[in-house]
């Protein structure tokens, strides 16, 4: 039964950008792979310049293109609804996110698997700015209206929320949060990635960007579970906290830093500090660039001097952080003593 077609009005400035998609069932039913269906998929490597190929449209920044697929992930508590759901907010209205500019209107749905319906109301109340066109998918009310429950390691589920997503031609799928929508899979097992790797990229081939929450690992550092699952990524932002005397002041606070970007300016993909402010019923965010060095100086100040130390803690090399410390030495406010950093004039 074909899909039926929605009737929602769509912003005129959105354009949908997707391969023609094959007869799956056909598909399913039409045999093995064969040679012959592999010839006719070849190209010589000079003919590339010549296929008609259609470029991916850019959805937030240079960064995030369509048909990525992304991961945001941090600790408990941190913030990782609140940039999430805010992205998804801009991406609908077509607004900037933070600094990273956004142009066209996107359809978006928001797949929430773990707040009550009245949490994500009051989230979305304070964040939007006009009417919004941000479709929303929320657990419990699934369940209160179906009896259902989403587990998007079930092949029929992921199926479900594929048709949903070319029903209502969503160009981008905001999954919050791993741990409660697929559950039953084992998050260290790189194999167990498998159950869900297939209908992610199922989606890419339909130019669906797929963004994923997560938590961190114990050390912070990492995803939990299986870096498998990065394998895939386009990009991999992980959420910080900000240094102590950073905290002043209600709301979320964090700071931003991209693990993995295949693209994007070196400009948007530097740290951020976000503020998520509450202003009566409102929560205003705020941004501020991070920079590098300064983000370093900090850790000093805060008691970390060794070199190893501070790289696990901005997630960088550790010759990045030994090149920052003889810059800081060069200019008068860093000594080097040994292995250990010390500021001469905190």
């Amino acid at each position: 039964m074909q899909p039926a077609e929605d009737s929602t009005p769509k912003p005129e400035s959105s354009r949908i950008i997707r391969y023609p998609r094959p007869d799956e069932k056909a598909a399913q039913t039409a045999g093995p792979l064969t040679t012959d269906q592999l010839s006719k998929a070849l190209l010589k490597a000079d003919d590339l310049v010549s296929v008609k190929i259609t470029s991916r449209e850019n959805l937030c920044g240079t960064w995030f293109l369509a048909g990525d697929l992304g991961f945001i992930f941090g600790e408990r508590g941190l913030g990782k609804t609140w940039l999430s759901l805010d992205m998804a907010e801009c991406l609908s209205d077509g607004r900037p996110c933070g600094p990273w500019p956004i142009t066209t209107s996107r359809r978006v749905l928001y797949v929430d698997g773990e707040m009550p319906l009245d949490g994500i109301r009051d989230r979305h109340h304070a964040l939007k700015q006009a009417d919004s066109p941000l479709t929303i998918l929320n657990h419990e009310r699934l369940f209160h209206e179906t009896g259902a429950v989403l587990n998007l390691t079930s092949k029929d589920a992921q199926d479900a929320v594929l048709e949903l997503c070319e029903q209502k031609q969503i160009e981008v799928i905001i999954l919050d949060n791993l741990s409660c929508l697929f559950s039953g899979m084992k998050e260290n097992e790189a194999d167990a990635w498998e159950m869900v790797l297939p209908w992610l990229l199922n989606l890419r081939r339909r130019k669906i960007a797929v963004v994923i929450i997560a938590h961190s690992g114990r050390s912070g550092q990492n995803m939990r579970g299986t870096s498998r699952r990065e394998d895939a990524a386009f990009w991999v932002i992980r959420l910080d906290s900000v240094p102590e005397q950073d905290r002043n002041g209600d709301g979320a606070r964090f700071i931003s830093r991209f693990t993995k970007a295949r693209q994007g300016t070196a400009e948007e993909i530097e740290p951020l500090t976000w503020h998520y402010k509450p202003d009566g019923a409102k929560v205003r965010p705020t941004f501020s660039r991070r920079e590098s060095i300064e983000l370093f100086k900090e850790w000093v100040r805060q008691g970390l001097t060794s070199c190893k130390d501070i790289a696990e803690e901005m997630g960088v090399t550790k010759g990045a952080v030994s090149k920052m410390a003889k810059r800081g030495e060069r200019d008068g406010w860093l000594q080097i003593k040994g292995r250990e950093y010390v500021l001469t004039h905190p």
